[in-house]
């Protein structure tokens, strides 16, 4: 069975590698790295497809170090212990270069097993991961590590790698390769940055011409078909379901409709509905809050409503909402004063409730003074009367700062009349 496209047309040197030029460009800091034939511990971060493994590949190939290759979803205790026996043996006098991919999926344990070899030098770590390495990647290997992250490649670079490939395909069957206007173009977009996945798509797209004709004709249409869902990057458990909910939360509470849509819209092409209705419920109550606390229930009814029609149509709904969400005044007092309160429980300031406070019940023997002594608001004028709410321990403590919103400001203009000595 032949190796995908993207294996057989790997590049062998770093001037063939597409994108990365942050770290990858003349004078910058991986390539001189790697140019000076030097290698340290190195994490790589950053999406599928984007040339982590080949720029590894070119690493090691430029090193009299002996490679071993392990993969984080299939490697075992047993393959890590297999690594290190070759330690000190003559194929590995130069030491030995373990490029480990996916490190994510090792457990701390895996990843300690390492680390004595690491310190010590007989092993040269090079490992990527997809997810946040400061996240899942073991601290002491970190220490030990220059973290480098690899970002989506540009449109721009992506399209000469479908070309090339194209290219090389048409070389591999001997046949004459006629792509039409836009083919490439529309799979470098599609592709989101993965040249990986536009490696797959150029060779689909050959694959569904007829294995009959002398030529090989792609059409715009077959590219579209073949590419239509390849855009979106979306990972529920990792960093880009985060990263988009973080985005469409900020892009609300920073009173941007445009951004917040935009966002909305790639949570529901996911698919993940749930998600935008829990960031906007929460952002509804944390950034907007009592500068328009009426809007909480309506953006619970958009929410209801959406859940109860499901997608595509919940988009309708919850469209109304963000920009409702975006453009409303803002004010974050509630969050921060609850913020406060709980910083105050968890460290343990509470103490005995008044006794005004408490549910009824019998005082003990020992209560000299016995009853409640409870004032009720509502007889008094303007339903107030000054009396102990906070425990003893907490007499003074002061968590809720009035907004500068017209809202919280007639409450607070209405309170100081009302509570003035």
């Amino acid at each position: 069975m032949p190796a995908p496209l993207a294996d057989r047309i790997r590049p062998a040197s770093l001037d063939d590698v597409v994108g990365q030029k942050h770290i990858l460009g003349l004078g910058k800091a991986l390539r001189k790295i790697i140019e000076s034939g030097r290698v340290p511990n190195m994490v790589f971060y950053g999406p599928s497809g984007v040339g982590k493994t080949t720029v590894a590949s070119i690493i090691a190939k430029n090193t009299d170090m002996l490679l071993v290759k392990l993969n984080g979803t299939t490697a075992s205790t047993a393959d890590i212990k297999e690594a290190v026996s070759r330690i000190g043996t003559f194929e590995s006098m130069n030491g030995i270069l373990l490029y480990l991919d996916e490190i994510q999926y090792f457990n701390k344990k895996q990843q300690q097993t390492l680390l004595e070899f690491i310190e010590n030098g007989s092993i040269t770590l090079i490992a990527s991961t997809t997810e946040n390495p400061y996240f899942y990647v073991y601290n002491a290997i970190l220490s030990r590590s220059t973290v480098f992250e690899f970002k989506p490649v540009e449109r721009e670079e992506v399209e000469k790698a479908v070309e090339r490939a194209f290219s090389r395909i048409s070389e591999e069957q001997g046949r004459e390769l006629v792509l039409e206007e836009g083919v490439c173009g529309h799979i470098s977009f599609a592709c989101g940055g993965d040249v990986r996945k536009a490696m797959n798509a150029a060779e689909l797209c050959t694959l569904a011409c007829d294995e009959g004709e002398e030529v090989i004709s792609v059409t715009l249409e077959s590219a579209k078909e073949l590419t239509q869902k390849s855009a979106l990057r979306y990972d529920k458990g990792g960093d880009e379901h985060y990263d988009i909910l973080s985005a469409f939360q900020k892009s609300m509470r920073g009173s941007d409709p445009d951004a917040a849509l935009h966002y909305l819209a790639r949570l529901l092409e996911a698919g993940d509905l749930p998600s935008a209705c829990r960031r906007l419920m929460v952002c509804a109550c944390e950034d907007v809050g009592l500068a328009w606390p009426q809007i909480i229930p309506i953006v619970k009814a958009a929410v209801d409503a959406a859940m109860m029609v499901g997608l595509p149509e919940a988009g309708i709904p919850l469209g109304d909402a963000v920009v409702l969400v975006s453009t409303a005044p803002k004010s974050n007092s509630g969050a921060e004063a609850i913020g406060k309160a709980m910083a105050d429980v968890q460290a343990g300031k509470t103490g005995p409730i008044p006794r005004t406070l408490q549910n009824k019940h019998y005082d003990s023997a020992e209560v000299q003074q016995k009853g409640q002594f409870y004032q009720y608001p509502h007889v008094f004028p303007n339903h107030w009367v000054s009396q102990q709410y906070l425990p003893d321990a907490l007499l003074g403590a002061s968590y809720y700062e009035y907004g500068d919103n017209k809202n919280e400001q007639s409450f607070q203009a209405y309170w100081e009349k009302i509570k003035k000595p």
